[in-house]
């Protein structure tokens, strides 16, 4: 496969690069990853960089955006926090990533079994990770079922990929809410906004 540039990048709009992660995503869960030098891309990618798309997912060591989505060295930005929540900080990389690099797609991914979502739905408190978690504790509340509280913890875990998938979409809303310049772009048709859910069970990642 080759490395983006700044040609293959520019004829490239959010539809086709969405399916590009899609087929990654298949070749991934299909075992037939695309065979790649990455000391070639490398070398090829030394002089700048075009990637097609800009992923927010979760520090959680099993879901590299990369690997996932059978990606190679210059192909996408791939920012990372636990519960793949946003702050300006990471509104900031991404407005960098699609108004100056030129991504045409922003997925926020979410995964089953999150240790973040699992901390959130337990109310979990240390250091500033409490700040952290109370980002997704929205989430949390926003997910009606079970109403029984005792069903309402890490120990569901039901309930904690309910919460995940929901703070997927809250997060996605708050990327609009909170970034004039991405919504722009979106309502433009300059990019697309979506999201995703990886099953740490079978590699596979649903779309929202």
């Amino acid at each position: 496969m080759i490395t983006q540039t700044k040609e293959t990048q520019a004829a490239l709009n959010p539809n086709a690069a969405w399916e590009l992660l899609k087929e990654g995503n298949k070749r991934f869960v299909d075992q037939n990853q695309t065979d790649r030098n990455l000391l070639t891309q490398v070398v090829e990618t030394t002089t700048g960089q075009y990637p097609f798309a800009t992923i927010l997912g979760c520090i959680d060591s099993r879901v590299s955006a990369e690997l996932i989505f059978d990606q190679g060295v210059g192909d996408i930005f791939s920012a990372r926090v636990a519960g793949n929540i946003v702050n300006e900080d990471i509104l900031g990389s991404m407005e960098f990533a699609c108004k100056l690099a030129g991504t045409k797609i922003i997925v926020v991914l979410g995964h089953t079994s999150c240790g973040a979502v699992k901390g959130a739905c337990d109310d979990a408190k240390m250091g500033n990770l409490t700040e952290l978690l109370s980002k997704i504790r929205p989430a949390v509340k926003a997910v009606s079922e079970p109403a029984d509280a005792a069903e309402r913890t890490s120990k569901n875990i039901d309930f904690v990929n309910a919460v995940a998938e929901k703070n997927v979409r809250m997060t996605i809303d708050n990327i609009r809410n909170q970034s004039p310049v991405l919504k722009e772009m979106e309502d433009n048709g300059e990019i697309l906004i979506v999201g995703g859910m990886y099953d740490i069970s079978n590699g596979k990642v649903s779309y929202m």
